[in-house]
């Protein structure tokens, strides 16, 4: 180059270190540049702002305001962009870059290697020639022709293959996207692969002209793949094709047409939005002929919650079914605990102030649907259309807080929802609950007393017991609730720790008003626990309230690590003790009301309430209550369980549930590695992992398996097979067995139903093996 053209950088560099002087790697020049890459004062001042460039080279040439060469170990670098090759060459004014021979190129975590490539350096726009490339954002990658790229936001790779599969010693990957064109664009989130065929372990399960997919975890307008539903004893082989039409980033709509070969042709569609004061969903299904049963089914789920900028809250939430059975055919499409009945809820409630006291009115109607079986019959609740009511609270001189609620019902049933023989009529009922209580806490003590009174007035459509349609009744009660907080420096098992120890002391009396002749709306028994020993009634609800004249007494101590505060161990007890006899207890109460006080008295004292949990043994946990009769030294009821997670998807639970005279239950649940290769999801090496999941649930007292999950999952690092086994019992005699095959292809796909939210929900401590919301690896392309 001539000493004319030569810029001045380059002019001190030959004259720091002469040719005489270089070795072959030691001569290197770094050339801060400005983006315009003008060599000119001017020029980079005028972009001073914008990143500089580092050029690493044996030999390097340049002529000021047009171009430079660089040859030998050629290295680039800018903001997040490295290039290397044998040679490059740099246009100044339109900052465009040619490298070729062994040319590596890195940007915002993507790679590429081939033999060419073009970069233009203000907008990140280039091609590759060649490529073997690695895509960061799927994790995945291939072999191109060429790969035309703008910055991180779009690829398109021409007459490509593409997997997040390494290809070992020349092989084909395990899953490998061949493609006559793939098109990757994330600032869409769509991916188009034309000219597709998709080979799983060498064979070709998919081919189309063109195959749509998101480019991302995140979702996307298009065909989204079909679910083939393996198999289910009461529908049949299955196959889903549904389309996702994102209208809005706040709306979407699900459509999805499906085929059963026992049930026929039908389909779903879901719609869900989502506003800044308001979100809900709104699902339908149809099958206008079932080949089974010969009719058309149905069924719609609508949730709707929200709030004006007035402050009223509302909601509502609406299910519906076609007919009775509809809940063992499409168990999965009307999910509930109570899958027999349907609820149908409309509710509001405003915040008030009323002269500075705060308050709360309210409004609801409630309504079920009742899936009935002659040969079992479910007790229809009561529907309140409607339910209006207030809440006050504030306090007075002297610490003392009142509050009170009122409410008004309407209670009725549906004729065709009754089982048979059930005799339970309709009517109004009109309730207050008053309570003026003080509140006494000094941290390490505390003693409060309270004052409460319930009071209803009834209105029947039809006579009550007594023969009268209409009945008052108003029942005070006094309780005094105490108790300490003690505690002291400890030890535990070689551990520094806290403990404390929490005495605590409730005494409660309620007198006894006849009740056995007014109706059964809404009272229920309250389980026996650690919280309800402590209450002033036994029962839920304002229908009634149990005499009572009693002491509990109980205590809890609890050790926490002195470092992490964490709670290493916690036990208790409590028991209650009556001071006169009690005429209304839990055991008297009925579906139509109060049976008649109990011949001989009760014993004065409770069943024993023992519980407890620890964390102490690593990897451990567990946790137990039992409910212990001094008269009869045996246990009443008792709930333990265990649970052992030592490392990653290792967990092993066990629960054991007792109820004398109605049930004992074992149920055991699993996630647990077969065998281990030498990848996971998480390394991106193909190397498979084998874990076994499931949950059996099983009856001792009717000697059979009520319900059980049980499934494989293989992990291959770029791919996941799962088989998961259902079984549900819809009754003593009836079961609904289903099958899940799903194949899920990291960095691609899913392929086939979805067992996953079956085993979070029924597994404790299940962990997914990959977890989209995770950033792929960055492994070397295949």
């Amino acid at each position: 180059m001539s000493p004319l053209n030569e810029h001045p950088i380059l002019a001190l560099c030959r004259t720091l270190n002469p040719p005489a002087r270089r070795q072959p790697l030691a001569w290197v020049l770094a050339v801060l540049l400005s983006p315009a890459l003008g060599w000119s004062a001017e020029s980079t001042a005028a972009r001073k702002g914008d990143e500089p460039i580092v050029l690493q080279a044996e030999r390097v040439q340049s002529v000021i305001d047009q171009k430079s060469w660089a040859e030998g170990l050629v290295e680039l670098r800018q903001a997040g962009l490295l290039l290397t090759a044998d040679a490059l060459e740099i246009q100044h004014r339109s900052q465009l870059v040619t490298a070729r021979g062994n040319v590596h190129l890195e940007q915002d975590g993507n790679r590429f290697d081939g033999t060419e490539a073009q970069v233009q350096l203000d907008t990140r726009q280039g091609q590759v020639l060649m490529p073997q490339y690695f895509v960061a954002r799927t994790g995945a990658g291939g072999r191109a022709s060429r790969i035309d790229f703008s910055g991180d936001d779009r690829l398109i790779a021409v007459r490509t293959s593409y997997s997040s599969c390494r290809a070992d010693d020349g092989q084909e990957p395990d899953w490998v996207l061949s493609a006559r064109k793939l098109d990757l664009d994330f600032e869409h989130n769509d991916g188009v692969a034309t000219g597709a065929v998709l080979r799983f372990l060498g064979v070709p399960i998919l081919a189309a002209p063109v195959i749509s997919f998101p480019a991302t975890s995140a979702p996307r307008s298009g065909w989204l793949p079909p679910t083939i539903d393996t198999f289910d004893n009461r529908s049949g082989w299955g196959l889903a094709v549904p389309y996702y039409w994102r209208l809005a980033p706040n709306y979407d709509l699900t459509l999805t047409p499906t085929l059963a070969t026992r049930r026929g042709l039908g389909g779903t569609a879901e719609f869900r939005y989502l506003q800044p004061e308001d979100e809900g969903r709104i699902q339908a299904h149809a099958l206008p002929h079932d080949q089974t049963l010969g009719r058309s089914r149905s069924s719609l789920q609508v949730e709707h919650e929200g709030k004006t900028q007035a402050g009223l809250h509302y909601k509502a939430a609406w299910q519906s079914a076609s007919d009775n059975d509809y809940w063992k055919d499409f168990s999965g499409l009307l999910p509930s605990l109570t899958p027999r009945l349907l609820a149908r809820d409309l509710s509001a409630r405003q915040a008030v102030q009323v002269a500075g006291v705060q308050g709360e009115a309210y409004a609801r109607a409630q309504g079920w649907q009742v899936l009935q079986n002659i040969t079992d019959p479910v007790l229809s609740p009561y529907q309140r259309l409607p339910q209006l009511g207030t809440r006050w609270r504030g306090e007075v001189p002297g610490q003392l807080q009142w509050g009170l609620q009122a409410e008004y019902n309407r209670f009725t049933l549906q004729g065709q929802d009754q089982a048979a023989g059930d005799t339970r009529g309709d009517g109004h009922r009109l309730h207050a609950l008053a309570s003026l209580q003080q509140t006494n806490d000094h941290g390490w003590a505390w003693l409060n007393p309270k004052l409460a009174l319930n009071t209803a007035a009834y209105d029947t459509d039809t006579p009550m017991r007594d023969g009268a349609r209409r009945a008052t009744r108003s029942i005070p009660t006094l309780s005094v609730d105490s108790g300490l907080r003690l505690e002291r420096g400890s030890s535990l098992l070689g551990k520094s720790a806290r403990q404390t120890l929490e005495p605590r002391l409730h005494y409660a009396n309620t007198p006894w008003r006849n009740q056995t002749h007014l109706p059964n709306y809404d009272a229920a028994a309250l389980d026996f626990n650690e919280i309800s020993i402590y209450g002033d009634n036994a029962f839920s609800g304002a229908d009634f309230v149990t005499d009572a004249h009693q002491v509990t007494l109980g205590a809890t101590s609890r050790w926490f690590d002195q470092q992490r505060g964490a709670e290493l161990l916690r036990i208790g007890m409590a028991q209650r003790l009556l001071l006169r006899d009690q005429r209304i207890t839990a055991d008297s109460l009925t579906a139509d009301g109060l049976t008649a006080p109990p011949a001989a008295p009760l014993s004065r004292f409770s069943d024993i309430l023992l519980f407890g949990s620890t964390s102490l043994v690593p990897q451990w946990r567990l946790d137990g209550t039992v409910q212990f009769n001094t008269d009869t030294s045996r246990t009443v009821r008792s709930i333990l369980s265990a649970r052992w997670q030592p490392g990653p998807f290792q967990t092993l639970s066990t629960t054991y549930r007792f109820a004398r005279g109605l049930n004992e239950q074992f149920e055991l649940g699993w996630q647990w590695p077969i065998y281990r290769g030498k990848g996971s999801a998480s390394s991106g090496a193909c190397k498979g992992s084998l874990y076994g999941v499931g949950r059996v649930n099983y009856s001792m007292k009717d000697s059979r398996i009520t319900d059980a999950i049980a499934g494989l999952e293989y992990d291959a690092g770029c791919w996941i097979g799962r088989l998961v086994f259902e079984r549900t019992s819809t009754s003593r005699a009836e079961a609904r067995q289903h099958v899940y095959l799903q194949l899920e292809l990291v960095g691609l796909s899913k392929l086939g139903p979805s067992p996953l939210k079956i085993l979070k929900d029924n597994i404790p401590g299940y962990q997914l093996l990959h977890d989209d919301s995770v950033a792929p690896p960055t492994s070397t392309a295949p």
